[in-house]
């Protein structure tokens, strides 16, 4: 499991959305991002679907998974 706490786009707050990883200041999931793209969504659908949610937050967070993947 990633350590989310070290990427500046997403965010935990106690009592909002089951403490799930947040893209920062929305109450869309990181894992929301994933699970669409693992369907076969594309990015832009995604942001299309999420609008609260930015691209640069959505490259900072794909960008930060692969990096700690790359480090495991």
């Amino acid at each position: 499991m990633l350590d989310w706490s070290q990427c500046p786009a997403v965010e935990r707050i106690p009592g909002k959305v089951s403490r799930a990883w947040l893209f920062k200041g929305t109450r869309v999931p990181v894992k929301a991002l994933f699970e669409n793209i693992a369907g076969g969504a594309t990015i832009q659908e995604f942001l299309e679907w999420f609008s609260d949610v930015t691209r640069r937050q959505t490259e900072a967070a794909l960008k930060y998974a692969q990096q700690s993947l790359e480090a495991a």
